[in-house]
């Protein structure tokens, strides 16, 4: 078996606002396995200054995998623990590499286009009348839960944004998320959190930064809003962790983005705990192009979660691969008369 990699920059339609700067590009690198005639591929995506993982020898650990590879599939996953996003690029390589086709990893009814999965419309952070034409678009595109980035411009002027949907759509009609990206400080995040309860949204994502256990755990037992953890759940690495994470924090949800966590196996390990301890959860994609954001979809539906689940950002680029994956009505379908971008074909030839 040989394998390769090959880095790719996605590149955004538009500047994205979040609490940790703008976004104008993201790497990303495709993992590529032949044995024989076959081949399979795989993505490994971080995010600059938020993944565990975002470490100079990176494109060495990278390189490493491809003259192990011989080692095979878990072998090499228990070898990648602290490089989460190598690991999902690992496991997603190999399915692909024994798939029938190089992306149909978990063929089910999602795949033969006949059930969707329930998305939620991603607002990100701007000056308030962006955000607000942003917040009309999902709308008018049929969604039936929006998340707001919020953090990074006045709380006031969050406030009316939030004040502007209710005051337009009952709860029943449009589910309202909230993603501080630990945007608060400890001493004012429950002020704040008392301040936006009359707009009767669904929950908030990490209120302050992750590693302030006892103030999140006091965050969660004192808020009127839900809270769903998200960066807190990096850089954890063991079940024991996990799950003293967990029953310390006691959050309402956990947010799941199997590139931050370790892959499909991860993702399941934080399932099963989730579970465990009645915590919801959700899973969402992390920017990765359509390569990564098509598995972590196929996935995700055969776990039968209802909730809207965050992987709406495949039109986020312009240079990403086209493929079978649409967005229609807040629901995301695979269309499997849609064949993938020519340009996927450099990398499997």
């Amino acid at each position: 078996m040989k394998a390769t990699y090959h880095k790719y920059i996605l590149d955004f339609k538009k500047p994205s606002g979040t609490s940790r700067g703008v976004l104008t590009q993201k790497e990303t690198w495709l993992l590529v396995l032949q044995n024989d005639e076959k081949k399979g591929i795989g993505e490994c995506g971080i995010l600059r200054g938020l993944s565990c993982d975002d470490r100079p020898d990176y494109e060495e650990k990278l390189q490493w995998v491809c003259t192990n590879i011989h080692l095979g599939e878990k072998a090499l996953w228990e070898a990648l623990i602290e490089f989460p996003s190598i690991q999902f690029g690992v496991e997603m390589a190999f399915r692909s590499l024994t798939s029938e086709t190089p992306f149909l990893l978990f063929p089910s009814d999602f795949t033969l286009g006949e059930k969707s999965i329930p998305i939620n419309g991603l607002i990100w952070m701007g000056e308030a009348q962006d955000m607000k034409q942003q917040i009309e678009e999902k709308i008018a595109q049929g969604f039936k839960c929006i998340k707001l980035k919020i953090g990074a411009i006045d709380f006031d002027k969050e406030l009316e944004l939030l004040h502007y949907i209710r005051q337009n759509f009952t709860p029943e009609q449009i589910e309202i998320r909230v993603d501080a990206n630990g945007a608060f400080n400890e001493i004012e995040a429950l002020d704040k959190l008392n301040k936006i309860t009359g707009y009767q949204l669904h929950s908030i994502e990490q209120p302050i930064q992750k590693n302030h256990t006892d103030s999140m755990s006091e965050l969660c037992k004192n808020s009127k809003i839900d809270i769903a953890l998200d960066e807190e759940l990096i850089g954890m690495f063991s079940y024991q962790e996990k799950e003293e994470l967990l029953l310390k924090i006691k959050p309402q949800y956990i947010i799941l983005k199997p590139s931050f966590i370790g892959g499909f196996r991860g993702t399941n390990e934080w399932i099963s705990l989730a579970e465990k301890h009645n915590i919801g959860w959700w899973i969402t994609s992390a920017l990765e192009s359509n390569i990564g954001l098509n598995a972590i979809a196929q996935f995700t539906f055969l776990k039968q979660n209802v909730m809207p689940q965050g992987l709406g950002t495949g039109g986020l680029f312009t240079n990403n691969f086209d493929c079978p994956l649409e967005v229609k009505n807040g629901q995301l379908f695979y269309n499997p008369n849609l064949k993938w971008a020519v340009g996927i074909d450099n990398f499997l030839k």
